[in-house]
């Protein structure tokens, strides 16, 4: 069953196309996860969905309804924002109730609604504290649950976590998860964490300048992203782009090359029209390349070591490739980034060979980034 159904949405604001011909069907007990870079519009989306902003253009049904001229409180929505948006002077009780008092229901089911909600969020015993006497992550609690004494048809959240710390933020998400596994409900999710997107969603979709990119599966974005913005907007660290030139063709296998890089053949899932001397992007995710401490030994790619970031658990190392043309975004660092699971005792200036697992290797076409080659999704939700 089709629970938010979104029909070419657009938004303007003047002559600013904000959202252009938004597509979306959400089922029934879905976690969609929406992300994005600043501006893409994600937020704006939100908004229209909720009612807050007039669609341009478009329909929005919710269970079969079309609620796009409707007001919010009548679309069977219930919001969550970044600020925790809570009446300092009210208790717990009375904000996680307050939905239901405007709505005028009878004070023995706002009472159920709050303990069943109180007991769900395990803040029973908070609930005749002010806000101002919880801390951040127990404020979080209770402007989400004044969003469940509502039982909406979907929960919209907008950055709700982005104002915690990061042992908090963990906490919230396992949290947030469960809760979406309890009540069965409906959810879309605005955020710019990547963490969160990857960990939470049942699908994400990827918004750029207020169109969607692609929508899938955590994993089958992060495996077979669509095109080049895809591919580099998932993961953390970002994927690694390279100029390379297509020395040979043969049947599924394509030859590559570049100056700096040692010619490396990359395997497509069909045969693909390419002529020899086209220029495409190679990319390679950092965790699939591995170092030599000895660049006399050789490897796809020789450089100097220009930063290392001990993690405890992992290392990073930035990777000046001298002539190697990198292909840098607004998140990149003109460098090839590598991502070792284990302490390596590197150091600045040190020369290093570079080798790529040649079974985790992209292509992407110069028209607007298009995905050429596609891995096989091997574990998924």
């Amino acid at each position: 069953m089709t629970s938010l159904e979104l029909r070419r949405i657009n938004k303007n604001y003047g002559a600013y196309h904000a959202l252009r011909g938004i597509d979306l069907s959400v089922a029934q007990g879905e976690f969609i996860v929406m992300v994005g870079p600043s501006g893409c519009g994600k937020s704006t989306l939100l908004k229209t969905i909720a009612g807050l902003e007039e669609i341009s253009s478009g329909q929005i049904l919710i269970n079969g309804r079309d609620v796009s001229k409707q007001e919010p409180g009548d679309r069977g929505i219930a919001m969550v924002f970044q600020s925790y948006a809570l009446y300092p002077h009210m208790t717990v009780a009375e904000n996680m109730g307050f939905g239901l008092r405007m709505a005028k229901r009878p004070k023995a089911e706002i009472e159920a609604a709050v303990a069943r909600a109180a007991k769900i969020l395990r803040i029973t015993d908070q609930l005749e504290k002010r806000p101002k006497q919880l801390s951040g992550g127990q404020r979080q609690r209770v402007a989400i649950g004044r969003a469940i004494t509502r039982s909406p048809d979907v929960f919209l959240f907008d950055e709700p976590l982005s104002n915690l710390d990061a042992a908090l933020r963990t906490q919230m998400r396992v949290e947030l998860s469960s809760l979406h596994a309890e009540l069965g409900a409906t959810m879309v999710y605005v955020t710019h964490d990547q963490v969160e997107a990857m960990t939470m969603a049942s699908r994400i979709v990827v918004l750029n300048q207020g169109v969607i990119e692609q929508v899938g599966s955590p994993l089958e974005l992060y495996r077979n992203p669509d095109n080049l913005f895809v591919a580099g907007f998932l993961g953390a660290p970002r994927m690694n782009f390279l100029g390379v030139t297509v020395d040979d063709v043969s049947g599924r296998n394509v030859t590559v090359s570049a100056p700096g890089l040692v010619p490396v053949t990359v395997e497509l899932p069909e045969a693909a029209v390419l002529a020899k001397g086209a220029s495409l992007s190679l990319g390679v995710r950092p965790e699939n390349i591995s170092v030599v401490a000895d660049a006399a030994q050789g490897g796809a790619i020789n450089g100097a070591v220009r930063l290392v970031e001990h993690l405890g658990r992992e290392t990073i190392l930035y990777i000046d490739a001298g002539n190697l043309r990198t292909i840098a975004s607004e998140s990149g660092t003109g460098n090839i980034t590598v991502q070792l699971s284990y302490v390596a005792p590197f150091a600045a200036d040190q020369n290093v060979a570079l080798r790529l697992d040649a079974n985790e290797l992209y292509l992407f076409s110069p028209d607007g980034g298009r995905t050429i080659s596609a891995r096989k999704t091997t574990l998924d939700r």
